[in-house]
């Protein structure tokens, strides 16, 4: 494909987060560009394939003819985690490049499966993250990289988000096979990513609690849950996932000269505020909302030009599937356990 040539997409999955935020995205994306949606609902794909001027629309038993689309040169997976590693290896297979929603996938087998049908096929592999990109997250990043906190000692971090009985949500968010879980891999899963992409290493211990108040249709997952990361060095991440309260997210990052707040931290439609105090002198800086989304479309579509390996890769991506294996492990057997990666 010729550096100047966008990359063309299909995006694959259209419940909400496609259809607001990474549909509407291409309108504003410099190297990438939409060819087609996939939907279990052809009627809709039809629809959303109008309304972004897609050129094609296909069902998910359709999803051969869409991979043989000459104008597709990748896929974004934005379906039911526990479909994503399916969906991934077909991609793959037909020799198209793959931008995966997190969370990767439902095990960390899955995951491994995904990383070498893209490895056999020479195809590239990359989890949407978008704080990768965005630059209220950099900033904080490059607080810590830069050594003006001091020594980290200590990351808090939350997401939550209310599912309230009278709200629709679809079905397969309660249904383990499907969902992987519950607020843990949906929403805590940016707090576990976020303090190893920080720390830039991995946690060797886990510690977590669930409870749950919602009733009947959290007999499969988990409503609510409080887990505790232990990294080297002693640094301990304390995050909180919720589907039961009001949306909020913060990441709190204290160290030994000072602290730093992102806060929203999570969230693709309100400003960024990254503030804190550093040796006794306050600061505070402001990034207003920005289409969060078709930056990382275009960086992906970069990886794909110019044939540079992305970053989250699957493997980022496998190692927070294996920290979030390993928080449920905690909360069964009521103990810390140490963080194991798997195959």
């Amino acid at each position: 494909m010729a550096n100047s040539k966008r990359v063309g997409y299909a995006v694959v999955g259209l419940g909400h987060i496609s259809e607001f935020a990474v549909l509407p995205a291409f309108r504003h994306c410099k190297k990438s560009r939409l060819i087609a949606v996939v939907s279990g609902d052809k009627k809709k794909a039809k629809k959303l394939a109008a309304r972004f001027r897609a050129l094609d629309y296909y069902s998910y038993d359709d999803f051969a003819p869409c991979l043989s689309h000459p104008q597709v040169d990748a896929v974004f997976i934005a379906t039911a985690n526990g479909t994503h590693a399916r969906f991934t290896e077909l991609a793959a297979a037909a020799g198209k490049h793959v931008l995966c929603e997190k969370p990767m996938a439902n095990t960390v087998e899955e995951c491994r499966n995904m990383i070498d049908a893209c490895r056999a096929r020479d195809v590239r592999l990359m989890i949407a993250y978008r704080k990768y990109f965005e630059p209220a997250s950099l900033a904080l990043k490059k607080l810590i990289y830069g050594g003006k906190l001091g020594k980290v000692r200590l990351i808090h971090s939350a997401f939550t988000i209310n599912l309230a009985p009278e709200k629709k949500v679809p079905a397969w968010r309660f249904d383990r096979k499907l969902a992987g879980g519950g607020c843990l891999p949906d929403v805590g899963v940016y707090c576990v990513n976020s303090s190893r992409w920080l720390l830039g290493s991995d946690p060797i211990e886990a510690a977590a609690y669930i409870w749950n108040t919602g009733g009947e249709r959290y007999k499969e997952v988990e409503e609510h849950i409080a887990f505790r990361l232990t990294f080297p060095k002693g640094i301990v991440m304390q995050g909180t996932a919720s589907y039961g309260a009001a949306q909020a997210s913060f990441l709190h990052v204290h160290g030994e000269r000072g602290w730093a707040a992102l806060d929203p931290a999570f969230a693709y439609d309100e400003e960024r505020r990254l503030f804190g105090k550093i040796n006794s002198k306050w600061f505070e800086q402001h990034w207003e909302v920005m289409d969060e989304f078709a930056l990382e479309l275009d960086a992906f579509a970069d990886c794909i030009r110019y044939r540079r390996d992305p970053e989250p890769n699957g493997e980022e991506g496998l190692r927070d599937v294996a920290v979030i294996e390993s928080i449920y492990r905690s909360a069964q057997e009521g103990r810390p356990v140490p963080v194991v990666r798997g195959p």
